[in-house]
């Protein structure tokens, strides 16, 4: 199953959710208008990382999703990132929303693990369950931005057959060598296409004296990485654009034809309590 997918590499601008919606407005419209069925963007990418100031707006944060709501039925295609939203406890969480090309929300997926070098598990609210969106293209992950260096979420996506999985991230320098292995390492292990949409520029998380290393830069170089391991299509590091790829997800059937990994597994040996 083919589809043309679109990876929306932007500048997040801390607390001015109308300047991102308008931003990711033209990012969707531009996709749109190349053929694109799915739509990718960052992680918080209406807001940044701002914890108090989430915190306090959530009567905005109800009002941009249903603004991508409406924009992805607009533009009929579907549309996946990360924003805040809040719980019922009354805390924001770091969720990812597939919204399908009628503007529903076809999947919702809560970051499970928080990044606390950042101080996000004082913050938000952590999710508690793993999800596997079902699509047109078949089984497609959700998972955000820290949640790469626990290969156990891929693994699980794996054998529940997804056969891609939606990163929305804010991976920052210094780390760009470990992101550039990490989702490589993903793909080629769990036999599946990796997109991840990163941000560029530079912000605060937490705002000043919150987070624990201060002021980070955001390195972009979003990617689809294919189950083979081999890039697709990749962005450079400091600019804002809109990448945009056709993807054939039996390719994930055809790679795991040739390299039996999952045949192979000994799930009898393996502890991972």
């Amino acid at each position: 199953m083919k589809l043309t997918v679109s990876l929306g590499q932007m500048r997040v601008a801390t607390s001015a959710p109308e300047e991102n919606l308008a931003k990711a407005q033209r990012l969707v419209a531009e996709a749109a208008a190349r053929g694109s069925d799915l739509v990718c963007l960052p992680e918080m990418w209406t807001t940044g990382f701002d914890f108090a100031w989430n915190a306090a707006h959530g009567a905005l944060h109800e009002e941009a999703i249903a603004r991508v709501s409406d924009m992805a039925r607009r533009h009929r295609v579907w549309i996946n990132g990360s924003m805040p939203e809040m719980t019922a406890d009354g805390r924001p969480a770091n969720t990812s929303i597939l919204f399908d090309a009628e503007g529903r929300r076809a999947a919702t997926y809560r970051k499970t693990h928080l990044f606390s070098l950042f101080h996000e598990d004082r913050f938000v609210a952590p999710g508690q369950n793993l999800t596997v969106a079902q699509t047109p293209w078949g089984p497609v992950g959700l998972s955000v931005c820290y949640d790469i260096r626990f290969p156990e979420i891929f693994r699980t996506y794996a054998l529940k057959g997804a056969r891609m999985v939606l990163s929305p991230m804010a991976f920052p320098y210094p780390r760009l060598a470990h992101w550039k292995i990490l989702v490589r390492a993903r793909a080629i292990e769990n036999q599946l296409f990796m997109v991840g949409t990163n941000q560029v520029g530079s912000e605060g998380p937490g705002g000043e004296g919150e987070a624990g290393e201060g002021r980070v830069t955001y390195f972009g170089s979003s990617v689809v990485v294919d189950p083979w391991g081999e890039t697709v299509v990749e962005a450079g590091e400091a600019e804002e654009v809109l990448l945009t790829a056709e993807l054939d997800l039996e390719r994930a059937d055809e790679v795991r034809q040739r390299m039996r990994v999952f045949q192979d597994r000994r799930p009898e040996l393996y502890d991972l309590n």
